[in-house]
């Protein structure tokens, strides 16, 4: 007997939409990206929207990150312009100052300065601190206080990837893109293959495997076979790229997956990690933000040309969009109460199991 998906409502209803924004994006670590996204100057910001509430991302004077809701705590003015997207990354300097009466904070978030003010209570004035951790350059922030570190949320994952230099690569090409489809839905279909023979002509051919027989009981945790004399995620098979130094045998010629709950997908090859975070943005509208992860080595090389794994990832990622645009459609009939899992597409059924348990269901 098949299993079910999650219910209609888990993927069109706004009023489930709001559930989800507490229960499963402010209360669990979520990802906004790289470290080496907010700038190496102490005072260096990057503002991010967290579905509706504005923080603030800030170098401090000792180099880390911390995380602040974008507010004064005088009067609760913004401290950068939210509407203002040239504004959303930049440089405060040594103080934080609000627009509004001159309130000046550390980069730390202690309050600094209250003009005119002798009786204040600066120990408990400063910024709204929320949590942030940092796993293999990825940044993670936490809105709501939770018993649960980052690597205890990652799991066995970082064990599996701990080969790869997650944490020195850098940034060497970056695609948008704007997807009308539920978050779950584009990540029920990164966790199986059972499409890829109809979807992704191009992939199977490179990855062979994902086409035979609807792509059953694939080893993600020793990587998955390219076709012969390919071993990476090109439309060749092949770079001029080293690979990573330090990797086993199987993970020079094979491809890894992996998930992160609730908002990261890592897709590791021998010399690049394609890196996808999602902005769920509403019941039916996700942002993704899908960056090439090189060795700062090889970016640094004349011919440094990532177009090789990002062209093909392109390619592959429209397929994906396309289809996942159409499933979201098709879930909007009033028709539509549940879908189906075949076998293959058992992975799937982790994300509509870890959803409920965030969500308080059975």
């Amino acid at each position: 007997m098949l299993e079910k998906s999650l219910n209609r409502a888990a993927y069109v209803d706004s009023d489930n939409w709001d559930i989800e924004k507490h229960k499963v994006f402010a209360s669990n670590w979520f990802c906004i990206g790289r470290h080496d996204e907010v700038g190496s100057v102490s005072g260096s910001y990057k503002l991010v929207d967290m579905q509706g509430e504005q923080v603030l991302v800030v170098r401090g004077a000792d180099n880390s990150l911390r995380a602040f809701v974008n507010m004064c705590r005088h009067r609760g003015t913004e401290l950068v312009d939210s509407t203002d997207t040239s504004a959303v990354e930049g440089c405060f300097g040594a103080l934080i100052r609000c627009p509004y009466h001159n309130w000046t904070y550390n980069t730390d978030g202690s309050l600094r300065g209250a003009p005119h003010l002798a009786d204040i209570d600066y120990e408990s004035s400063g910024l709204l601190q929320l949590g942030l951790e940092v796993w293999g350059g990825f940044v993670f922030i936490r809105q709501h206080d939770g018993e649960e570190s980052l690597l205890d949320s990652i799991g066995e994952i970082s064990t599996r990837v701990c080969n790869y230099p997650l944490s020195e690569l850098v940034i060497g090409k970056t695609i948008s893109y704007e997807v009308a489809a539920n978050w779950k839905v584009l990540e029920e279909n990164y966790n199986e293959c059972y499409h890829c023979g109809p979807v992704h002509p191009e992939l199977c051919d490179l990855v062979p495997s994902f086409r035979a027989g609807g792509a059953p009981n694939l080893n993600w945790d020793d990587g998955i076979a390219h076709r012969e004399g390919a071993y990476t995620f090109t439309s060749s098979g092949t770079t001029t790229r080293k690979p990573f130094a330090g990797l086993s045998d199987a993970e020079l010629v094979n491809h890894k997956g992996e998930l992160v709950y609730p908002n990261l997908f890592l897709s590791l090859s021998c010399d690049h990690v394609a890196a996808f975070v999602l902005w769920p943005k509403g019941p039916a509208h996700t942002t993704i933000v899908c960056n090439f992860l090189f060795h700062p080595s090889e970016v640094a090389k004349p011919d440094f040309d990532p177009s090789d794994a990002a062209d093909f990832w392109d390619v592959v990622n429209l397929q994906d969009w396309a289809i996942c645009e159409r499933v979201q459609r098709g879930m909007m009939s009033k028709f539509f109460t549940q879908g189906l899992f075949a076998p293959m597409e058992t992975p799937s059924l982790d994300i509509r199991e870890w959803w409920k348990k965030q969500m308080d269901k059975k």
